[in-house]
């Protein structure tokens, strides 16, 4: 087999099998992407299965997603399984590129070290040509033309043959370079819908918490008035209340000091007309229990007999006023009051005394 033959040979089964390796891992990526995204959108399917009814049966359409939270989680999880594809397929194809140039390079190396020995060989030919007997010359020319057409091709058209070939090879290279683009792009692509899919996610579990927010705030407001109003009315009605009290207590106060105005005026006029009553020469026996220094003193002990049952009479004098209890029948009856009065542990007046007593008018 000559050299052309050879590199042609190499080259072709290195397209070959270069061709064959990059349909085999397109179509595998392609089939792995597909069972990913089946295996992906069960859910979408099986709601799909279960919303076809037979003829006349209702419909009932079943959610295809439970909340934000799962939306999210199910988008990050095909986010991350169409990037693992992607890497994987971008793995096998460079693996790829890189055993095509390997290849290409260790044909290049062959051609290269075969070209260099057919030279070498060409040249020695050259030089012990003119030492050859024409008949030979004319032998060899007619065995030149009895070569097939692919051995008669000049070095110019084997080296353009090759830059064909090249030219193949690099096309066949910029085409896995562009599919290998246009997965780098779909991939952004995926990668962007994720991140819009994401911030839309985002912006409503915002926008329900913003609402939510204002929803307490607008119901903590409303509480809080509610409760102020509450405390206002309670208020208004304790001082409503408090004046009630105050007024009630000044009526009280106003209608006892007239009692008792009213009451030590009657005593007064009892005390004038038993004092004035009966005959005026004779004498009435009283029991002098204390000498008050001033009004209070006078009420507070007259309030003490009266409690007990004794009527009291009063008496102003230059020395304070004077209290007394009766007047009685006769000393003797006077004295037992006496004894009575001081024997009292409750009254604490135990300087009683009988006194012969007649009113200043009939002095």
């Amino acid at each position: 087999m000559s050299m052309n033959n050879r590199q042609r040979w190499l080259g072709s089964v290195v397209l070959l099998s270069g061709g064959v390796l990059l349909a085999a891992l397109l179509l595998k990526g392609r089939e792995e992407i597909h069972d990913m995204q089946q295996a992906q959108n069960p859910p979408v399917k099986q709601a799909q299965q279960q919303n076809k009814a037979p003829a006349g049966e209702a419909v009932q359409l079943q959610p295809l997603t439970v909340d934000v939270a799962t939306e999210k989680r199910l988008l990050e999880e095909q986010k991350r399984s169409r990037e693992r594809a992607v890497a994987e397929q971008e793995a096998k194809t460079a693996e790829f590129l890189r055993m095509q140039q390997q290849a290409e390079a260790d044909a290049a190396r062959k051609a290269a070290e075969e070209y260099a020995a057919m030279n070498a060989r060409r040249g020695g030919a050259q030089e012990s040509s003119d030492n050859i007997p024409p008949e030979l010359v004319q032998d060899e020319k007619a065995k030149v033309q009895q070569k097939s057409p692919e051995q008669q091709k000049s070095p110019q058209q084997k080296q353009d043959i090759q830059k064909q070939d090249q030219l193949k090879q690099d096309q066949q290279k910029a085409d896995a370079e562009q599919k290998l683009a246009e997965q780098k792009r779909q991939r952004a692509e995926a990668e962007k819908k994720a991140a819009e899919d994401k911030r839309r996610t985002e912006e409503a579990a915002k926008k329900k918490a913003a609402d939510q927010a204002a929803a307490d705030k607008a119901a903590a407001d409303k509480k809080k008035a509610d409760a102020d109003k509450a405390a206002a009315e309670a208020r208004k009605a304790e001082e409503t209340k408090k004046a009630e009290e105050a007024e009630r207590k000044a009526a009280e106060d106003k209608k006892r000091k007239a009692q008792d105005e009213a009451r030590k005026k009657a005593e007064a006029d009892k005390a004038r007309e038993l004092l004035e009553g009966g005959d005026r020469g004779n004498k009435q026996w009283m029991v002098q229990v204390a000498l008050a220094a001033n009004e209070a003193n006078a009420d507070a002990l007259a309030s003490k007999l009266r409690a007990k049952g004794y009527k009291v009479t009063r008496s102003p004098t230059s020395k304070g006023i004077r209290i007394m209890v009766g007047p009685a029948k006769d000393r003797d009856t006077a004295d037992a009051t006496r004894k009575k009065i001081n024997t009292d542990e409750s009254l604490g007046m135990k300087s009683a005394w009988v006194i012969d007593w007649t009113p200043l008018e009939q002095r």
